[in-house]
């Protein structure tokens, strides 16, 4: 749920890259969001389809703990009976926690349920039906270590109980599902969260912050040791620094900026150039995008924009 959910405007901790501040050689600092709840369209494959069916909005964690919580977002959906609704995203390099509660099972879970999910690698795929609702903490590169002593790798492409990792989940599931508001629910997951902030904060949480905000707006970045030099560190230990506390490597950083770019790019313009785009974000030529593009997406981008293109044109 967390994968579709998170795709805000900002991606990931990249909420510069999407007021279009993709600019060569700035890394742009990692800031709270503020204000009401917003609507998403980041990273959301198809949102001409999930958008008249669900409402997402998003807010602002507390000071304190918006240092390890870049936003909480909420998500209700209410289908008829005999209806579903597929959802595609090409997921954020972001760990969440969530209180889920739906008709059905989710992600293989009864429900209702609090969980953490780490970075999917792949595409996120979830068929909505009945009703449900999720409230969740996007967590910040490095969070989740520093609330948990736990890295952040194990949990790739995962999903497990939050009791695994944060003693008092269970009852903090039952406390946020009595709360009708999303405001109370996110106060309560503030406190929940106040109350496990580390006496001392660890400065790599910085550092992989700031390398995940770089990466996810700059794509200059095409090689690893250009961001590890842009950051001081040496390659291994910014490759270690990444698979600790975001859960990916550097290189995967990289590629998914540049994947989230092209979908945006073909949302904004069906018809670009895809060889033309294919450059300007950083990869040699078409077929390179092609090539990885296909592997995250589960289509060319050239089969993707003409299923844009059609779900523009007006019905007959």
């Amino acid at each position: 749920m967390a994968s579709w959910t998170e795709a805000t405007r900002g991606a990931g901790t990249d909420d510069a890259a999407s007021d279009g501040a993709r600019q060569p050689g700035v890394a742009p600092a990692a800031t709270a969001p503020s204000g009401p709840a917003v609507p998403a369209a980041r990273g959301i494959l198809h949102p001409e389809l999930v958008g008249p069916v669900f409402r997402l909005g998003r807010y602002p964690a507390a000071p304190g703990v918006a240092d390890y919580v870049e936003h909480y977002w909420a998500v209700e959906w209410d289908l008829p009976t005999e209806r579903t609704q597929p959802s595609d995203v090409l997921s954020h390099p972001a760990l969440h926690l969530t209180v889920e509660d739906a008709d059905s099972p989710q992600h293989g879970v009864a429900m209702p349920a609090a969980l953490v999910h780490g970075v999917l690698t792949r595409r996120f795929e979830i068929t909505l039906r009945g009703s449900g609702r999720v409230i969740g903490a996007k967590l910040r590169p490095g969070a989740l270590t520093a609330l948990t002593g736990a890295p952040a790798h194990p949990l790739c492409d995962r999903v497990v109980p939050a009791l695994d990792l944060f003693p008092g989940a269970d009852a903090l599931r039952d406390e946020v599902l009595a709360l009708a508001r999303d405001e109370d629910r996110c106060a309560a997951l503030d406190a929940f969260l106040a109350a496990r902030l580390p006496a001392t904060p660890d400065p790599r949480c910085a550092a992989a912050r700031d390398v995940v905000a770089h990466v996810m707006a700059d794509r200059s970045l095409t090689r690893v040791d250009q961001v590890a030099a842009a950051h001081g560190l040496t390659v291994r230990t910014l490759q270690r620094l990444t698979r600790e506390l975001v859960g990916v490597s550097a290189k995967w950083l990289i590629r998914r900026g540049r994947l989230q770019d092209a979908v945006a790019d073909l949302q904004a313009d069906p018809g670009a150039d895809l060889g033309a785009l294919a450059v300007r974000l950083g990869w040699y030529d078409q077929a390179h995008l092609t090539r990885d593009f296909t592997a995250a997406v589960g289509s060319s981008p050239a089969r993707y924009a003409r299923s844009l293109r059609a779900a523009a044109r007006p019905e007959h």
